[in-house]
């Protein structure tokens, strides 16, 4: 089974950070990831693609993913290199796309306490996330197996095709 622990360092979001932040319509024309990838939360901070780096981590504030249900935002995120998203709450359309497209996210009622540039550790199957900078420790009530299982095959898509290839053997 997959390694599932993820670590990087923080980059803050406030609340309602909706779909159209995540990803703007105006680049809605494609769905190659690598193209989406470099437009991540752009209209947010012009240059936070070129900032991050693979393995970063995304903190906000509430209701993360509102807006339209478009499974572009996941995908973009996942593809500019974000391990997960961190936010005490997410809009249930978010949340259900970006399991099936095998973005990790969390929510954590305390998110609000961790600091851009603060470095967390992320453990999916003790339900904690660790501020390595703050030296802190958050519970959050930990990822069904089935919901592990999406993200580490890469979504739903990839983890149906193993499951018909698992069935034709």
């Amino acid at each position: 089974m997959k390694d599932t622990t993820l670590q990087g360092k923080v980059w803050k979001f406030g609340d309602n950070v909706d779909t159209d932040l995540i990803i703007a319509a105006r680049y809605l024309n494609t769905s190659e990831p690598s193209e989406l990838a470099k437009h991540v939360m752009e209209d947010a901070d012009p240059e936070f693609v070129a900032k991050m780096d693979e393995g970063d981590i995304i903190v906000a504030g509430e209701n993360f993913g509102c807006g339209s249900s478009r499974e572009h935002a996941p995908i973009a995120l996942k593809a500019a290199g974000i391990n997960a998203v961190i936010a005490p709450t997410f809009a249930r359309i978010f949340y259900r796309n970006a399991f099936n497209m095998g973005l990790p996210i969390f929510e954590l009622p305390e998110a609000g306490e961790i600091e851009e540039g603060d470095v967390v550790r992320i453990d999916m199957n003790s339900g904690e996330i660790i501020n390595v900078t703050q030296a802190k420790t958050y519970k959050f009530t930990p990822i069904p197996e089935f919901m592990q299982e999406l993200v580490n095959t890469g979504g739903l898509i990839e983890f149906a095709k193993k499951e018909i290839e698992a069935g034709a053997k």
